[in-house]
This record gives structure tokens, sequence and C-alpha cells, in this order.
């Protein structure tokens, strides 16, 4: 503080997230070859112009409720799909022909009036371990949040159905568990995001982050001077019209790195739970079943009691 920046923005420049990129280029190598752990993300929108995401609403005047599923089921499957290198084949690195060609026009038109223009963008992250995060103050979705809404410019964060899940009803956004065909658990829909309760529940974890416009635009706009006085500012140089493309692999470093540390966070814990003799006093109700209990259910289960 008390220093003035004159080369640029000094903290609020994209410039410092080199230092984020470099890191999370590591811990997702980590990731990768260790748990198989994927990240992807892509553009989903800017300005008004949106891949879409949601099915075209049925609902009718008033405040009913809607009868759409929050999420449109070919954006949950691409969320399962997408890869880098389809992404990449787009300059906007929206994975869409016709919505990434209606971008690059909203953003030449943004660059010819010497304005700027935000967006969104949606991550994937695929093969997550199971049990990551906390269930009060530090949330896998918390710690998610914190690492995007620290990039600059960001202005909002969703998970799983985000603010449209909020528009349905709890019988309906509620997610079932059911058997999956490799013999776990899973769940129907996944609207939740990939996380149950502040914890990872195996499914995919999808998020959004909102990145707002940028400040600096070519246009002379009034100010204050350090005096008070009126005064106009002027920015000269190359400014973006729109930063949401070249934000893709920041949200995909912090997104690797918020794993990498609660993976370690997780590791520790078991770690310091293996020094300590094992629980044998646990009143029968906070009893896990034990394998052979489960199995004996999976053959027959009509069965009424089980010695645990």
């Amino acid at each position: 503080y008390g220093v003035k920046a004159s080369s640029g923005g000094g903290r609020a420049s994209a410039r410092e997230t080199i230092g984020r990129v470099a890191a999370g280029a590591i811990a997702e190598k980590y990731l990768r070859q260790v748990y198989g752990i994927e990240i992807v993300a892509f553009v989903t929108s800017v300005g008004k112009i949106q891949l879409r995401m949601t099915p075209p609403s049925s609902s009718v005047e008033g405040d009913e409720d809607v009868a759409d599923d929050p999420l449109d089921p070919s954006f949950i499957q691409l969320l399962s799909t997408i890869t880098r290198q389809e992404v990449d084949k787009f300059s906007t690195r929206c994975p869409d022909t016709e919505t990434s060609e209606r971008m690059t026009q909203r953003i030449i038109r943004a660059k010819e009036a010497m304005d700027s223009i935000g967006g969104t963008v949606t991550c994937v992250i695929r093969n997550s371990p199971v049990g990551l995060g906390e269930p009060v103050f530090d949330k896998f979705e918390a710690t998610l949040a914190h690492a995007m809404l620290s990039i600059p410019a960001t202005k909002a964060f969703e998970v799983g159905s985000g603010f449209r899940g909020t528009e349905v009803p709890g019988s309906r956004h509620n997610d079932p568990f059911l058997a999956k065909s490799d013999g776990t658990l899973g769940t129907a829909t996944n609207w939740s995001g990939g996380i149950q309760g502040g914890i990872t529940n195996g499914e995919n974890i999808y998020f959004r982050v909102g990145f707002k416009s940028p400040a600096t635009i070519s246009q002379v706009q009034a100010t204050a001077q350090y005096d008070g006085t009126s005064g106009t500012l002027a920015a000269r140089g190359r400014h973006d019209p729109c930063v949401v493309p070249r934000a893709v692999p920041i949200v995909e470093a912090m997104a690797a790195l918020v794993l990498m540390d609660q993976i370690l966070i997780q590791n520790a814990r078991r770690a310091a739970a293996n020094l300590l003799p094992p629980l044998d006093h646990l009143p029968p109700s906070m009893v896990l079943p034990s394998k052979r209990v489960l199995q004996k259910l999976a053959e027959d289960p009509q069965v009424e009691e089980v010695e645990v």
C-alpha cells in the first residue's frame, strides 16, 4: 500500500495469475497421475449469449413451480465428455460452433465500441475421490468459492444447479442415490454438483464462475483526482474487451490447487487416525456395517437381523 503501480493494475492485474497457473499445473499433474482426476473448464456465456444449460422454461404465469429440470440433460452429458482439446478448437473456448461464433461477434462489437463485456466459465472435475471437504466451515464448495472469487474480475460463483436450483421445489430437486452398474452408489441426476453436505460424493463436481466486464476501456471516463476535484480517466495501451476466454486455464489451475489441498488434508487425517487405537466402544447406532454384513444384505434383502 502507498505504492503506485504505474505500469499496470498491480495486485488487480491478471498478470499475478501466472503463479497460480504454474502451481496449478504441478498440482494437476499429480492429481492426474495418482487419482486419474480430470479438470476441464470452458466458456458458457459472453454477455447475454449463453451456451444452452437449462431447458426451455415451461413455467406458467405467476409463482407456480417450474416444471422443467434445473439443468438440461444435454449439458449434464457435456460435463461427462468434454475435453480440453475440444475446448481449445474455439477461440472463445466455448465448445459449440454456433454459440462460439455469436460470442466472437459480441466481443468484436465491444472492441469496436471501445468498450468491454463479461461472461461466465464453467468447470468440471471428474474422478474426484469421495469424502473430501468438511461438514461445516471448510465445505468443499466453500473452499472452491474462496479460490475462484480470489481470481481478478470475478463477481459470482455457483455450484451444481446453482441459482436455477432455487426455482424448483425440493421434491423435484432432491437427488436419490442408486446402485451403478459398477456396483458403487451414485446419484440419479447430480444436480448437487458432486458435493453433498460439504463433502464430495464421487460424482462429477461442476461449478460456474462469473467475470465482470473489464474496467479498463478505451473510452474517456469521469473520475476524481487525488485532491477530490473532478477529472477524466483515459486508458492507453492494449486492453482485452473480454477476459473470459483467457480465464479458463486460471479456473482450472485454482480448481487443481483446491483439490490438492483437500487431498493432503484428508491424507493427514488418515495418517493421524492410524496412530490411535481403534474405536471399540461406539454405540450400535454409530457402528458402520462390515463388508460381510453388506454382502449378506445384498444376497438376501429380506433379512431383518444381522450380527454386526
